[in-house]
């Protein structure tokens, strides 16, 4: 039984630990929180009963094979470069990696001297249906891929990073190669996740298949529901035929099988998700022979073209992959999209 521990108490976390009901080879052995009544909550919820409100103390007492770092994105780099100090055998990032081209070049740089193997929390990859559609496009039943379709009416920054993964991995996790889009909006700036509101764009990966992403209030609806968040989809059209995944149904045709579609419960569809990303961290931990889907190293890939994108809208060029993102980005995005 794996040890796990929690940085991070907040609503967020909570959708991690709820997981644990579907986890069979981890337990939650316990969680830390600067603010003492979330900590306390959050303890009482889940019946943990080691809380701490110390970073430092809670790893050098508990020694956690896993923790969860489920925390403001401003502070990737301080407490993932704490997890490295103390040598926790794997790290559970909460998306996204990073914010701008400072903090990724900073997490990068950790990456390549780190014996604590990371994770990012992209859950949407192990949803289930997610991985049956990936299995047919894998398999070559909708024939060879064309083009992938992704979307979602958050920013590229809250959402956006989700479908690229899902866009990536449906891809068969090719590496990007090159990036053209456009951005737009300064709204979301102040926020805890500052970015653009709006970004398009095209992608190319090395194998050749292209795909498109839109992310902000631009993108199409996926659902009836006025949240921003639940209008994330995916679709990839073959030769033959196509998939199209949302939060909340699924289509899918083939020459076997004809049109088929159906719905189901994204939420709990998303707990079996997030259960099923920590039991492959598990598997990482007892074999390296079985890395992660969403290792660290696909993440800072996948967010170098976000950066990328936002780079290309500056500049109106495309923009080849992999990149040295330039500092000072948030502010000419700033200057360029306020102005």
């Amino acid at each position: 039984m794996f040890k796990c521990a929690f940085l991070g108490c907040g609503p967020r976390a909570r959708a991690h630990a709820r997981a644990y009901q579907y986890v069979q080879r981890g337990t939650i052995a316990a969680i830390c929180d600067l603010d003492e009544s979330r900590l306390q909550s959050f303890g009482e919820e889940f019946s943990v009963s080691a809380r701490y409100t110390d970073a430092q103390e809670m790893l050098d007492r508990e020694q956690p094979d896993v923790l969860h770092l489920v925390t403001l994105p401003s502070l990737r780099v301080p407490l993932m470069t704490l997890a490295a100090k103390h040598r926790v055998p794997l790290a559970i990032v909460e998306k996204p990696i990073a914010l701008w081209g400072e903090d990724w070049k900073a997490i990068r740089d950790l990456s390549k001297d780190c014996a604590t193997k990371c994770v990012v929390n992209t859950q949407l990859h192990f949803h289930r249906r997610n991985l049956e559609l990936k299995r047919d496009v894998a398999e070559g039943r909708i024939g060879d891929v064309r083009f992938i379709d992704v979307s979602c009416r958050s920013t590229p920054l809250d959402q956006g990073v989700h479908v690229l993964e899902l866009a990536h991995s449906y891809a068969g996790f090719s590496p990007i190669v090159s990036v053209f889009g456009q951005i737009s909006g300064t709204n979301m700036l102040q926020s805890r996740q500052p970015s653009p509101d709006m970004a398009q764009a095209t992608i190319q990966f090395e194998n050749g298949i292209r795909a498109a992403l839109v992310s902000g209030p631009c993108a199409p609806r996926a659902t009836d529901n006025e949240v921003i968040y639940q209008h994330k989809r995916c679709a990839v059209y073959g030769t033959r035929g196509f998939t199209h995944w949302t939060m909340w149904s699924w289509e899918r045709f083939t020459p076997e099988g004809g049109y088929e579609c159906g719905t189901h419960d994204y939420g709990v569809e998303d707990d079996l998700a997030q259960a099923a990303l920590t039991e492959a961290c598990f598997d990482w931990l007892q074999d390296d022979q079985c890395p992660h889907p969403t290792r660290l190293e696909r993440s800072l890939a996948q967010f170098n073209a976000i950066l990328g994108i936002y780079v290309s809208g500056l500049t109106h060029q495309p923009v080849e992959l992999p990149f040295e993102p330039p500092d000072g980005l948030r502010d000419a995005v700033e200057e360029k999209l306020g102005g």
